[in-house]
C-alpha cells in the first residue's frame, strides 16, 4: 500500500494491487488495456511487451517482442488497436492487434529520441516530439511525413486537440508551444511561459479546454485555454520533478505524479486564485530598507542592504524580517507552508489552511503514469524497472456512475 509524505490525517489512499517485474531496464511507458486485466509496457530494454493477468492473480507477458532500439515512449488507441512505438534512434513504429509485428515505420521521424506520441484517428495522423528539438506529424494512410517545426530546446511532451488540430508542446527551456497543424504547413498559435524549469509532462481536457502542465520546477500549471483571458493557476505540492498528470473530467480532480514517487490528488472543483505576479522593487516594501543592490539608498542611510523574498500571497517584495513567517494556502495551490509577510499571515485565517489536496507515496520513481477512470485503476512505471497498478477508488471515486469511458 502507498504511505503519505505529510503528516495529514487521511483515511483514503491508493492500495497496490500488483506489481510486475521482469524488465532489465528503466520502464519509459505503461498502459492499461481497457475492458481486460492487461498492460502494454515499453522499456529502454528495447522490449515491447503486453502482460495479462492470469487466474493466480499475477501478470506473465503473453507477448514480447524485442526492437533494435530502446523505446523511449508509446501510444496505445484501443479502438483500432494500434500501438505507436517512439524509439531512441528516432523511428516511430507502428503495430496493429498487439501482436507486435511492424505494420508501418517511420524511420526519419526524428533525428533522435522520441520523447511522446499521441495518434489521431480522426486524421489519420501520428504527432510526435524528439530530442531533435522537433514536433512531427506524418499520416498512417499514405505513409509519408506531413510536416516538422522546430524549436530551440529539446521537446520533451506533447498533447493534441483531435477536433481543432492544434499541438501543445513542452520543451526543456520551459515553454509550451501551441501550433495549429495543417497537410504539409503549420502556424505558431501563442507561446505559454511561466515555469521555471523544462515541462515534464502535460495534460489537455478538451470538454473545458484546460491544459495543465507539470515540471522540473516541482509545480503544476493550470492554463485555462477555454476562459481566453489567461487566466493561470499554480500549484505547488511535489518535492521533486512532476512527470504524469491526469485530469478527471467527471470528478474535477488532477492527479499528478513526481520522480520521487510522489501522487497528489488535486480538488479542482472548488473555488482557487491565481498566485500573483512578483513585483521589482529597490528595497523592501514593508520597511522600506535597501535591498544589497540599491547602493545608492545604502550610502544615504548608512545601512548594509539587504536580501530580496518575495510574499507568495500579495507577490511584495520584502526583506527576510518583514516576511519571517510560513504557512500554507491551498486556495493559491500553496499546499505546503511557504513565505508570506507578516501582514499576509495575519489576514490568513485558520480555515484558510484547510489542505485542497491530498498527498500519497507510490514508493518506487514515477516516469509515467496511465487511469483507467471506469474501474478506478492507475498504473505506474519508472526508473526502478517496476510497474504497480494501483485501486485508486478510495481517492478519486469510481466514475462507472457517471458513464465515463477513457478516451
Amino acid at each position: 500500500m502507498a504511505a503519505e509524505i505529510h503528516s495529514r490525517p487521511q483515511t483514503a489512499r491508493p492500495v497496490l494491487l500488483n506489481k510486475i517485474e521482469g524488465h532489465s531496464d528503466a520502464v519509459n511507458a505503461a498502459v492499461l488495456i481497457p475492458k481486460e486485466d492487461g498492460v502494454i509496457t515499453v522499456s529502454e530494454d528495447r522490449t515491447i511487451r503486453v502482460w495479462l493477468k492470469r487466474d493466480s492473480g499475477q501478470y506473465w507477458p503473453s507477448i514480447y517482442h524485442s526492437v533494435s532500439s530502446p523505446c523511449s515512449c508509446m501510444s496505445y488507441h484501443h479502438d483500432s488497436r494500434r500501438i505507436f512505438i517512439g524509439q531512441d534512434n528516432g523511428a516511430v513504429v507502428v503495430s496493429e492487434n498487439r501482436r507486435l509485428v511492424a505494420v508501418l515505420s517511420f524511420s526519419a521521424a526524428h533525428q533522435n529520441r522520441v520523447s511522446a506520441m499521441v495518434f489521431s484517428l480522426e486524421s489519420e495522423w501520428v504527432v510526435s516530439t524528439g530530442h531533435d528539438k522537433s514536433v512531427s506529424w506524418m499520416c498512417t494512410q499514405s505513409g509519408s511525413m506531413l510536416g516538422r517545426h522546430y524549436f530551440t530546446s529539446w521537446a520533451s511532451c506533447l498533447q493534441y486537440d483531435h477536433e481543432t488540430q492544434h499541438a501543445f508542446v513542452g520543451d526543456y527551456s520551459g515553454q509550451i508551444t501551441l501550433l495549429k497543424l495543417e497537410k504539409q504547413t503549420y502556424s505558431i498559435i501563442t507561446t505559454l511561459k511561466g515555469h521555471e524549469g523544462s515541462i515534464g509532462t502535460l495534460w489537455w481536457d478538451p470538454v473545458q479546454r484546460l491544459l495543465f502542465s507539470g515540471a522540473s520546477d516541482h509545480s503544476v500549471i493550470m492554463w485555462d485555454i477555454g476562459g481566453r483571458k489567461g487566466r493561470t493557476l499554480l500549484l505547488q505540492g511535489h518535492h521533486e520533478r512532476v512527470q504524469a498528470l491526469r485530469y478527471l473530467q467527471f470528478t474535477r480532480q488532477l492527479l499528478s505524479c513526481s520522480a520521487d514517487g510522489g501522487i497528489a490528488v488535486w480538488n479542482m472543483d472548488t473555488q482557487r486564485e491565481e498566485a500573483p505576479q512578483w513585483l521589482d522593487s529597490d528595497s523592501c516594501q514593508k520597511c522600506e530598507q535597501p535591498f544589497f543592490w540599491n547602493i545608492k539608498q545604502m550610502w544615504d542611510n548608512k545601512t548594509l542592504g539587504l536580501r530580496q523574498h518575495h510574499c507568495r500571497k500579495c507577490g511584495k517584495a520584502v526583506c527576510g524580517k518583514c516576511s519571517s513567517k510560513r504557512s500554507t494556502f491551498p486556495i493559491m495551490g500553496f499546499e505546503f507552508p511557504v513565505r508570506v509577510c507578516d501582514a499576509c499571515f495575519d489576514t490568513i485565517k485558520e480555515e484558510d489552511r484547510t489542505p485542497l489536496a491530498t498527498f500519497h507515496e507510490g514508493k518506487h520513481n514515477i516516469a509515467h503514469m496511465d487511469m483507467d477512470p471506469s474501474r478506478g485503476l492507475m498504473v505506474t512505471c519508472g526508473s526502478d524497472r517496476i510497474v504497480k497498478i494501483w485501486d485508486v477508488t478510495q481517492v478519486v471515486g469510481s466514475s462507472l456512475a457517471t458513464g465515463f469511458s477513457p478516451r
